[in-house]
């Protein structure tokens, strides 16, 4: 499957959909063929017309975790095929030993089925690495040499880049482009076997060093890097560049549209100049692949970049990859976002060539939009302080709990009741009593009346404190025949409503309040050290009191806690005899400005 199961409202139009209708109706890739797997002009020749309208690519590199970046990258390629009747390859640019793993690559497949794609189409697992093309890629440098288009350079590194120019002074020719193309097929077929050192030579693609475009200067399309890789082996001591080996995925794949990040704009030439040279030779299938590029993820509060968000991790400074205030997809999934809700938050922020912040709300709004209509609810208080119902033996009996009831979720009648009890003794939010109250303070201070949500209607009598004036519990009087819900129970007017939890019934639970990571709306776009801009305050843990149903919440189960926002029970450290709530998100957006 290319899309997710549940049918979704037409998407708005972008430029890339516009690209797509009008090769589409132009016929563009129309009579191209498909061998039914990856692989050269001949192989395609063979097959049949291409069952497949576009052929798009999600392509990660395996040396870190997704993160909410990949997340609209994820959305958009799979959307797209989905829409248009297209397939997505789900390919591992795999280029680059010394910093992949198989941990990543299990990790990015488990991510982008958790989001609700899959590869499967036609009868076919369209699942690819980089590694697999890598004889072809090998056939194809040999091939550039043997038409003038490469040559083997063995300039140092400082030479080259010197000798490369700048944006204002054209670059000067190796010494060694004039090579013959035997000499160049020979030493590049030592580089193979490795007989020249690390960093001894490179294969150059042989453009225009006075390109006003530098990545049209010669670039290197080949380097030499002993380094075992996670699929290979030591097969290879010679591995591509990205910017060669990635518009050969492309072309082996017989990808239709390629769709990248702005960063990559400068790099279209060469892509193009590539395929067109191989095209020429009968190497790869025509029509090749177009690179259309769009504005990355720029998301306020959050860092997108791998090396840094490694370094997150290496450091201490969050409890890995899956801690719940890190952007990665494993990240974001133990925070309690759903995969409809990243989906959704992909879709509003659509697609454009122009690079703009995103505010963090706009996620948050996307997750309480999905949440909203289909989380129970229930009471929690996270800052506890006892009340204890001073004439609730004289009125109800003592040991008496009455058992009040209310919606599971108010949105879906048909999800039924929760119950829970109320007796003499119940936990309150410490914000919920004050001595001294200020002006439209509504809740409990002596004299006043408040409702106990779904309960009873209370007069606060007072409070005792501790030594340190710190309020330890609050005394109230049950004012008869107002409990929720009872005939007359509404003749008392109340100002305020407060949420509470029956000593008798309560559960106990640790609550993790996560906040944001960075406490600046743009990290890491300063001189400053990003590390100087970590919010201080992005966990804090309390214990706290929930309702008894919550005792049987399995990980991964969401709840709006009324009033306080919407939580999850955590993935890896929730379970029977400990329970665990992580804050997804406040009820509205309440993050410091």
């Amino acid at each position: 499957m290319t899309s997710p199961a549940d049918k979704e409202p037409p998407k708005p139009s972008n430029f890339l959909r516009q690209v797509i209708e009008k090769d589409l109706e132009q016929g563009t890739y129309a009579q191209r063929m498909w061998g039914g797997s990856p692989g050269d002009a001949a192989h395609h020749q063979a097959g049949r017309s291409d069952p497949a309208r576009i052929r798009t690519r999600f392509p990660p590199e395996p040396n870190g975790y997704l993160h909410v970046g990949h997340a609209k990258s994820i959305c958009l390629n799979f959307g797209l095929a989905g829409d248009y009747g297209g397939v997505c390859h789900m390919r591992f640019d795999d280029t680059n030993p010394e910093k992949e793993d198989q941990e990543f690559v299990d990790g990015i497949l488990d991510a982008v089925k958790w989001l609700g794609f899959g590869w499967d189409a036609n009868g076919t697992e369209h699942l690819y690495h980089a590694s697999d093309y890598f004889d072809f890629m090998y056939r194809a440098a040999e091939y550039l040499i043997e038409a003038g288009l490469a040559y083997v350079d063995e300039q140092s590194p400082e030479d080259m880049r010197h000798n490369r120019g700048d944006f204002s002074k054209p670059g000067t020719d190796s010494p060694f482009r004039s090579r013959s193309i035997d000499e160049n097929l020979t030493r590049f077929r030592e580089m193979r076997d490795g007989k020249l050192a690390d960093g001894a030579a490179v294969l150059r693609a042989r453009i225009d060093m006075a390109s006003p475009n530098i990545n049209m200067r010669d670039p290197a399309i080949y380097r030499i890097r002993r380094a075992t890789h996670h699929r290979t082996g030591d097969k290879w001591c010679i591995y591509p560049m990205y910017t060669y080996a990635h518009p050969i995925e492309d072309a082996l794949e017989n990808i239709t549209h390629s769709l990248c990040t702005l960063e990559f704009e400068d790099q279209r030439p060469f892509y193009d100049w590539l395929l067109d040279r191989l095209s020429e030779g009968g190497l790869i299938n025509k029509p090749h692949p177009r690179q259309y590029e769009f504005a990355r993820l720029n998301l306020t509060y959050v860092i997108t970049s791998k090396r840094k968000l490694k370094q997150l991790v290496d450091e201490g400074h969050v409890s890995g990859w899956d801690d719940p205030r890190m952007n990665t997809i494993v990240g974001l999934r133990r925070r309690g976002y759903t995969p409809e809700s990243l989906r959704l938050f992909a879709e509003r922020i659509g697609v454009t060539k122009s690079d703009s912040w995103i505010d963090y709300s706009t996620l948050e709004g996307a997750l309480r939009d999905d949440l909203d209509p289909k989380v129970a609810r229930a009471m929690a208080v996270l800052e506890p302080v006892k009340l204890v119902i001073t004439n609730w033996d004289a009125l109800m009996g003592a040991g008496f709990q009455d058992v009040c009831s209310a919606p599971i979720n108010p949105r879906d009648p048909a999800s039924g009741k929760r119950e829970f009890k109320f007796g003499k003794e119940l936990w309150i939010e410490k914000t919920d009593y004050e001595e001294a109250p200020p002006k439209g303070y509504n809740r409990l201070f002596p004299g006043n009346k408040v409702r106990l949500k779904y309960g009873h209607v209370i007069t606060c009598t007072g409070a005792t404190k501790d030594a340190a004036g710190n309020v330890t519990e609050v005394q109230a009087e049950l004012i008869p025949d107002t409990k929720s819900g009872t005939p007359g129970s509404d003749a008392v007017k109340v100002k305020g409503v407060i949420t509470w939890v029956g000593a008798a019934d309560a559960v106990q639970a640790e609550v993790r309040l996560y906040d944001r990571l960075f406490a600046v709306a743009q990290p890491d776009t300063t001189d400053k050290d990003f590390l100087e801009e970590i919010n201080p305050d992005s966990l804090k843990v309390v214990t706290a009191y929930v309702e008894p149903a919550l005792a049987q919440a399995k990980a991964d189960d969401r709840f709006q806690f009324e009033r306080h926002g919407y939580f999850v029970a955590d993935r890896k450290n929730h379970g029977v005899g400990h329970v665990v709530f992580n804050k997804i998100t406040g009820m509205k957006d309440s993050f410091a400005k």
